[in-house]
């Protein structure tokens, strides 16, 4: 699923509750906090981290992914198995699991859910597909599925009949659904796992019609009574939750940290969860010190005080039972230009300038603890194609080449260059990135106005190509370069990933070549040569691949992180005897 991040760091706002010493042995809930407004439950339209990671709280898809093993590794989640495909790699054909159950909800009769059905799954594909519902996941399959787009051209504007039958998704029966490609696509499988392709039960979206988005009605492990922008998110366990169960297979490292003490034990686990909602990251630092936050990230200015040089936990939190996960994260930081903007449209030596301009180092120890790696390409560590030698010309720090390049550009000391509008978020923290770039463009007479926003508002502008330059980030879909270099392909302009609307003829006809090849060393090497022209043609501002620093309570048990987080809530467990000794030590 795409998950657009904004750069800043995760935060919760202050609970209203006070804090309390006693713990209740009964009450299994766990408590999470989430760092911007979520903007809705519509599958379709999960196009940021924050939402996608809600919805996958109540819908589900074919596919998922092992939550302990790494590498990253797909298992059926709705599919009965992985599927059958034919010798061509062309088609795929399902068998969804039978008594798979759709919450309870008024939009049914009796408000009885009923059992999920190969239909459900078409549906859900020819809604992302349905150009009136803008799905920001459309990227995924745009031009992939045989018929869909011929599909999707024809109820533009008419009135779309979901019942007119499109050759590469058909329901062969109740329980089997089969795929048919219309060009190689070796990534398929990882759609299937993201939130834009979920299980939607038609009744519910012609029930809501366009609160839909605001009145969930999955398969999944909890459901939550209808979204309302607020602070908070309720979920409690869904009854009508099918048989799952926790992983028995993980390695021996997820033995030795407990991750298998639950092996066999029918999830969800906790019984209610309640998210908070909140934008700032000290309050939710402090709601995580005195528990009541189950886990939290670790704030900028606290980092020193939280982790050791050797990357452990200092005394203060040790003794208080506060562990630390540090995992590589497969994302990407960033700030876009807006190349339908005339400005940076064909002005590659002042895109350029600016890149040479922005000090990436400071940058990283100002707002990353300096735990960031420079990106020199839309690449992180640990992807096909990455290379850890090439260094791009244009990430090397130097005022001097910037005014140099900048004269060339036609703007000599920043003379007859209009004032750039840098679109941000209003928490702290992107305010602080946000007056950081303004400085360093200033060094060579670019004079930058700052603009926040609410995390919905800036999407949206993002979306409908009215920014002019943005700070932004990339968390991965799925563990393959193809998805990291999407967010420059053409034909992904906004409202898709793209939203940069990057548009070289050049790279969009070798990214087309690029994510037909089966993996290998050729393809990695086609993807090495794509990510270093995107860098020197400077598509974009980079920035750094993130590590994630994440601090529990001992109480939180089964955590582990993982970049594709869909839904890995159930697999949590609470330890309240733990809980109730550890809380007085806070």
């Amino acid at each position: 699923m795409f998950k657009s991040l904004l750069v800043v760091l995760s935060g919760v706002m202050i609970l209203g509750a006070s804090c309390t010493k006693k713990v209740d042995l009964k009450d299994r809930t766990l408590h999470v906090n989430v760092s911007a407004k979520v903007k809705g439950f519509d599958p379709v339209n999960a196009g940021d981290t924050y939402s996608s990671g809600e919805i996958a709280r109540v819908y589900e898809g074919l596919l998922t992914y092992h939550y302990l093993k790494r590498p990253y590794t797909l298992i059926p989640n709705l599919a009965e198995d992985m599927p059958t495909v034919s010798n061509n790699g062309m088609t795929y054909t399902f068998k969804i699991k039978k008594g798979v159950k759709f919450q309870d909800n008024k939009c049914f009769p009796n408000g009885k859910g009923r059992e999920l059905k190969a239909k459900d799954f078409v549906y859900s594909i020819k809604r992302m597909a349905d150009a009136k519902n803008v799905s920001e996941g459309w990227w995924l399959l745009d031009k992939k599925i045989k018929g869909l787009n011929a599909w999707r051209t024809k109820y533009k504007t008419e009135k779309t009949n979901y019942d007119e039958v499109v050759e590469g998704v058909k329901a062969l029966d109740d329980y089997t659904i089969q795929f048919t490609l219309s060009q190689p696509y070796p990534q398929f499988l990882y759609s299937l796992a993201m939130v834009y392709t979920f299980a939607v039960p038609k009744e519910a979206v012609d029930f809501y019609g366009k609160d839909f988005l605001n009145n969930p009605v999955g398969t999944g492990p909890f459901v939550t009574k209808p979204y309302t922008q607020g602070t908070r998110i309720e979920y409690t366990k869904s009854p009508s939750y099918r048989d799952v169960f926790y992983p028995t297979e993980g390695s021996a490292e997820d033995k030795a940290n407990g991750l298998l003490a639950d092996a066999g034990k029918k999830l969800p686990l906790v019984d209610k969860i309640v998210v908070s909602i909140i934008t700032e990251s000290q309050p939710a630092w402090l709601n995580f010190e005195k528990g009541k936050l189950d886990l939290n990230g670790i704030p900028k200015d606290n980092f020193e005080s939280v982790v050791t040089p050797d990357k452990g936990v200092t005394d203060k939190y040790a003794k208080k039972g506060i562990d630390l996960v540090i995992t590589p994260d497969l994302d990407i930081t960033y700030i876009a230009f807006n190349h339908e903007d005339p400005l940076f449209k064909s002005n590659l030596k002042l895109r350029q300038a600016m890149s040479l301009a922005y000090d990436g180092d400071t940058a990283n120890k100002l707002f990353y603890n300096n735990q960031g790696i420079i990106a020199q390409t839309l690449l992180p560590p640990g992807i096909g194609g990455y290379d850890p030698n090439y260094k791009n010309p244009y990430r090397q720090f130097s005022v001097e080449k910037a005014k140099k390049l900048l004269a060339e550009a036609g703007y000599k000391n920043g003379k007859g260059l209009p004032t750039i509008m840098y679109d941000t978020t209003a928490t702290t923290v992107a305010r602080q990135m946000g007056e950081y770039f303004k400085k360093q463009m200033a060094q060579i007479g670019i004079n930058i106005q700052l603009n926040t926003n609410t995390w919905p508002q800036l999407t949206k502008k993002v979306k409908t190509k009215q920014t002019q330059i943005f700070g932004m980030a990339w968390l991965g879909d799925y563990p393959d370069a193809e998805n990291f270099l999407q967010l420059t392909y053409g034909p992904n302009m906004a409202p898709g990933p793209n939203g940069g609307n990057y548009n070289n003829k050049e790279f969009n006809k070798g990214f087309a070549i690029a994510t037909k090849m089966q993996p290998g060393p050729e393809r990695a090497a086609k993807y090495k040569e794509l990510a270093q022209k995107s860098a020197e043609d400077v598509s974009l501002l980079l920035g750094v691949h993130r590590t994630s620093f994440v601090v529990k309570h001992s109480w939180l048990k089964n955590y582990k992180f993982s970049t594709f987080n869909h839904g890995h809530s159930k697999y949590y467990s609470l330890d309240l005897k733990k809980k109730a000794e550890m809380i007085n030590k806070l």
